[in-house]
């Protein structure tokens, strides 16, 4: 069981944004930002986004540095992957 972080890399609201993903289960990614301060505000329905300012500071915490392609892989090999067609968008 790891939690994973992919480099801040995803422009939005004037920063960079990494991804924040467990390989085997959202209580233990929903544990992970409980412990880190992380709200829930930030979950998307499989990851939570996480600012550039907060990956030095996850990846002490036990958060497993990988790239983005490596980040895609493991979610999906943990079955807990939301494909895109089955998203529902914000509003």
């Amino acid at each position: 069981m790891t939690v994973l972080i992919d480099p801040p890399a995803w422009p939005a609201h004037g920063m960079l944004w990494s991804h924040l993903v467990s390989d085997s289960s959202l209580a233990e990614l929903h544990a992970f930002a409980d412990a880190n301060d992380i709200g829930r505000r930030a979950f998307d329905l499989d990851h939570y986004d996480v600012p550039d300012r907060r990956y030095d500071q996850l990846v002490a915490a036990g958060a497993e540095p990988v790239s983005g392609k490596e980040l895609v892989v493991r979610l999906r090999a943990s079955g807990l992957r939301i494909k895109a067609r089955d998203r529902v968008r914000k509003h």
